[in-house]
């Protein structure tokens, strides 16, 4: 299962009862956040998470409605006593910027791992899981997420005597791993039946519609988002300044065969987003409006 918890809403400035950008997610003892917004560590804090278990962290972009709670998060996992490496992703210059932050957070008691993202798509296996980046069309270089959470097939002890396996490396093969024992390999199809139905959760802030976001989204079991705009009338603006509107949202999600949308990243003018979300959900019944630290737990289909 995958725990989701959207920690920050908000787009541009912090408001009361809203935070920056921000999305904690957490499988398996690893804990993912994508964007860090200011008040990230405060968010975590209120939504009963802790820090010490972040070992990866992926920006969408570099505007600092995305990336200016880096500094602070980052001595709050320090002072948590995490020591084992945390990995970053994001567009390329992405090592550069974030040294230039930590002026202010010089010493950490754990190394920075940096991944660069170069390409138009990428695939990034870590943890468990595999990220998938795709970029989207904003006025600077910006990319979507889609975190997949593969699921292997069941285990088939006939299948196993079959092809012979010794009993001895079933676990490992059932972990995926390749075996070699006695001048023979063994490989999990040889003990597994067919791939099944895994997790998906799709992740897009500041972006226009653009084919890749329905590509990062196809299928998610969850897509998260933006939503700069609610209200009629605003879809040139929303044009100006490279966002979208919750019809354009509920138009990729539908596009998609999402199985549900969160909207997220208001505009402070929007103070009452649930007040325009009805428009939304005649293009895609399963748009949903939330607040910060709303939280689900995604988990793997019974059949």
């Amino acid at each position: 299962m995958l725990d989701v918890c959207l920690l920050g809403t908000g787009g541009m400035m912090p408001l009361p009862g809203r935070w920056l950008t921000a999305c904690y997610t957490r499988f398996n003892g690893s804990a993912l956040l994508i964007d860090c917004g200011e008040g990230t560590q405060v968010a975590l804090k209120s939504a009963g998470w802790s820090c010490h278990d972040i070992d990866v962290i992926c920006f969408t972009h570099f505007h600092g409605d995305h990336i200016s709670g880096l500094p602070g998060l980052l001595l709050s996992m320090g002072n948590a006593d995490r020591t084992e490496p945390v990995t970053l992703i994001g567009p390329k210059g992405l090592e550069r910027i974030v040294n230039n932050l930590r002026v202010i957070a010089p010493e950490l008691p754990f190394r920075l791992e940096f991944i660069e993202l170069e390409n138009p798509e990428e695939t990034i296996d870590i943890n468990g899981y595999t990220l998938k980046a795709y970029t989207v069309s904003h006025n600077i270089t910006c990319y979507c997420y889609a975190q997949i959470i593969k699921r292997a097939g069941k285990f088939m002890p006939e299948k196993a005597k079959e092809n012979q396996v010794p009993m001895a490396v079933w676990s490992r093969l059932q972990k995926g791993e390749n075996v070699e024992l006695d001048g023979r390999t063994f490989s999990p199809d040889m003990i597994l039946g067919p791939e099944r139905k895994g997790i998906k959760l799709a992740y897009c802030t500041d972006s226009r519609p653009v084919p890749s976001i329905v590509k990062a989204a196809k299928g998610a079991d969850l897509f998260i988002c933006e939503g700069m705009y609610g209200e009629p009338g605003m879809e040139e603006k929303a044009k100006e300044h490279r966002h979208m509107t919750f019809i354009e949202a509920a138009s990729l999600a539908r596009n998609a065969g999402a199985k549900e949308l969160w909207l997220t990243h208001f505009s402070p003018s929007l103070v009452r987003p649930k007040d325009f979300v009805e428009q939304a959900r005649i293009v895609f019944r399963n748009t949903k409006v939330h607040k910060d630290g709303a939280a689900k737990t995604l988990e793997y289909p019974e059949k």
